[in-house]
């Protein structure tokens, strides 16, 4: 133990630290009261160093592994306890360290760039930090863009330390990161920097030239300009907008950018040599011709105007307007004074925009349901009497009438005849009339049900009963795609011949008749109106129609038809109209007396009964296509609808043709391809070979 400490290395270390602590603790003890403190650390380890300054601030010191090497410090006045801390902060800030105290009076003694993603404060302007602190502090700018102020800010702060420098654009602040003392000399900076400029607005007024068509250049020259020197200060560069209203350019920015676009704004504005101008202008969804007729009109009620007010010397000039259109191309051709040309032109650009268009779906549906019984009974006897009954039945007559027109007639038979001169003549005997069934094909071509006939003795009897029962369901949804205020006709169906007059020649001879042809089908005619929002607001023309059978005079038509206007929401679904229609019928014929008696009176009667019941419903469905990326959905989704109809119905296959296969559409958007060339086809060839040959 002697030798270790009669040792030259050990004794220089051992002074060192019992300088330290003497030096401190001595000195510090005895000021207690005073709460001042001379600080003296000499080759002193930094941990060692945290540790007396932590015992004599009474605060809990937490090193970071990291925080490693030696102080050599002095201080030779006598420093207050906030003013030991200071120091303390200004020590570990020159050694790459820094103290983030916590509020629980714990510090944790950190690398000085792993303490801005630390738990340090956020200050203000009441609590700015002092000295070496670590703080952060959020500073909103109100007259500059923080992205162009933060690239500046960042080469005053230490980006490889501990300052941090972040600026966020939606509400143009600053985050600033670092020691108190630098984070507040970044603060003053950027209150002398950020000063409101002189950022007015200045109206000029044109006499010649278009506001519209003057933005445009200074718009033009501007973005060449940004280009071949990008480093253009953002305040240089004012905004230009045109108030067409007024023919008027609107400038804003700084008052020297607002000089050099009102001088040349001075030198554009200035009158043609000529006294017309002539300009082309391409329509993009307008037509031209149409567009003629209103500019026509706009042209006359300007030059109207102008002739009722006072006028210059000036103006007096001849306003010739001509406007023509050029249909091939779809462009206008207008020559007339600057003044006009201006005004027409506005017209044109508001004019001259896409129409939505109104894709309408209509559904028709009609359920139809009947039922009939009918049963009756008839008698006949051969002496003439009859009981006969048409309402649903064979009459009896014409039964018995068919059935003795259907006998046969037997033939003569022959004979033996001798004449005066003794010659004798031997006739044959006769064939048998048939009978004509005719009549009994066509009586019991018209009988329904089951007939059934009895005949004994001179009495007969039929009975004939039958029972019908009819349903039919029609679904139709046709549908039309037409632009705004713009009327489109649908129908599907067809033209059916109706007599609507004849004539006779002379003699009754050569008649002649006249033909009128009508559409008969489903047919929807509709004029959509789109109004402000999402209202379409339709005229409407449905019908319904077929044939229903011959007349004594023609046909007879069905017709159910819909006139109206309605207003519709886009997408949403309206019923147009609806028809419930119950017709329920009995009809009895009857002998008197015998076919009031219960039971046995069915023998002497016949009844029908019949029940018709029809639903019939119209709804209808607009929506508003207002770009081609809508209408490109819509189509696209009506074709796979029909092309997986067709896909079924080919998986389905033909019954009798299991090897042909269906036509189906292509996929949506599906690409030409053309046919292979002459060398793709015999190299397929040749592979097909050398497969055939490794299968064998």
């Amino acid at each position: 133990m002697r030798n270790l400490l009669s040792a030259p290395w050990y004794k220089r270390s051992l002074t060192g630290v019992v300088t330290a602590v003497m030096l401190n603790g001595v000195l510090l003890s005895t000021d207690i009261e005073a709460a001042e403190y001379s600080p003296n650390f000499k080759g002193t380890e930094i941990a060692e160093f945290i540790n007396i300054v932590g015992k004599n601030l009474k605060k809990t010191m937490i090193v970071d592994p990291n925080v490693r090497g030696k102080v050599n410090v002095r201080s030779y006045d006598l420093l207050s306890e906030e003013q030991y801390y200071q120091f303390f902060l200004n020590v570990l800030e020159v050694y790459g360290f820094a103290a983030v105290e916590m509020d629980n009076n714990i510090v944790k003694i950190i690398r000085n760039k792993d303490a801005k993603t630390s738990s340090i404060p956020v200050v203000g302007n009441d609590n700015p930090g002092a000295g070496d602190e670590m703080v952060t502090r959020v500073v909103e700018v109100k007259n500059v863009t923080v992205r162009e102020l933060t690239p500046l800010l960042r080469q005053l702060s230490d980006q490889a330390g501990g300052g941090n420098v972040v600026n966020y654009d939606p509400a143009n602040v600053i985050m600033l990161t670092g020691t108190a003392a630098v984070v507040n000399r970044l603060v003053k900076i950027i209150e002398r920097v950020d000063k409101a400029g002189d950022q007015d607005v200045q109206i000029i007024k044109l006499k010649y030239a278009s506001a519209a068509e003057m933005v445009r250049i200074i718009e033009a020259m501007n973005k060449s300009s940004q280009g071949k020197s990008a480093g253009t200060p953002t305040f240089l560069i004012p905004k230009i907008v045109a108030d067409e209203r007024t023919n008027s350019v609107i400038v804003s920015g700084e008052i020297q950018a607002r000089e050099r676009v009102a001088r040349l704004v001075s030198r554009l504005d200035s009158e043609l040599e000529s006294n017309g101008n002539t300009r082309v202008y391409h329509l993009k969804y307008a037509k031209s011709e149409d567009m003629v007729k209103v500019l026509e009109g706009v042209s006359e009620s300007i030059v109207s105007d102008k002739s009722g007010a006072k006028k210059s010397s000036k103006s007096n000039k001849s306003r010739d307007v001509s406007i023509d259109a050029h249909e091939d191309t779809n462009t206008l051709v207008i020559t007339a004074q600057p003044d006009m040309l201006r005004s027409l032109e506005a017209v044109i650009r508001q004019l001259d925009i896409r129409r939505a268009q109104v894709l309408i779906e209509a559904i028709i549906v009609e359920v139809f349901e009947g039922d009939g019984v009918n049963l009756g009974v008839q008698w006949y006897h051969e002496s003439g009497a009859m009981s006969q009954f048409t309402n649903g039945v064979a009459p009896i007559s014409s039964i018995a009438a068919a059935a003795d027109a259907a006998k046969s007639t037997p033939g003569a038979k022959g004979s033996t005849v001798t004449s005066p001169n003794g010659a004798v003549t031997v006739n044959p005997d006769q064939p048998d009339v048939k009978g004509d069934y005719s009549l009994a094909a066509q009586v019991l071509g018209s009988v329904s049900g089951t007939l059934f006939g009895i005949v004994k003795n001179d009495w007969g009897a039929i009975v004939q009963a039958v029972s019908s029962d009819t349903n039919s369901n029609l679904l139709s949804t046709p549908s039309i795609t037409t632009l705004d205020n713009e009327e489109a006709y649908f129908i599907v169906g067809q033209e059916v011949p109706i007599i609507t007059g004849s004539t006779t020649g002379s003699g009754n001879t050569n008649p002649f008749q006249t033909v009128e042809r009508q559409e008969i089908g489903i047919k929807l005619k509709v004029t959509p109106q789109i109004n402000e929002g999402s209202g379409v607001q339709l005229t409407i023309e449905q019908e319904v129609s077929s044939v229903s059978g011959a007349t004594g005079v023609d046909i007879s038509i069905n017709k159910r038809e819909i006139k109206t206007t309605v207003m519709a929401d886009d997408g949403a679904t309206v019923i147009l109209g609806g028809l419930i229609d119950d017709d329920v019928q009995e009809s009895v014929q009857k002998v008197p007396l015998l076919g009031d008696i219960p039971i046995l009176g069915h023998l002497f009667k016949s009844t029908s009964n019949s029940k018709r019941k029809r639903n019939l419903m119209v709804f209808l469905r607009p929506t508003i296509v207002r770009d081609g990326q809508l209408m490109n959905d819509l189509s696209k989704e009506k074709y796979n609808y029909i092309r997986a109809q067709e896909m079924a119905s080919r998986e389905a296959g033909l019954e009798l043709m299991d090897n042909e296969k269906l036509p189906i559409l292509p996929e949506w958007n599906d690409q030409l391809s053309l046919p292979p060339s002459f060398e793709e086809h015999m190299k397929k060839v040749e592979n097909e070979k050398l497969s055939t040959k490794k299968d064998k």
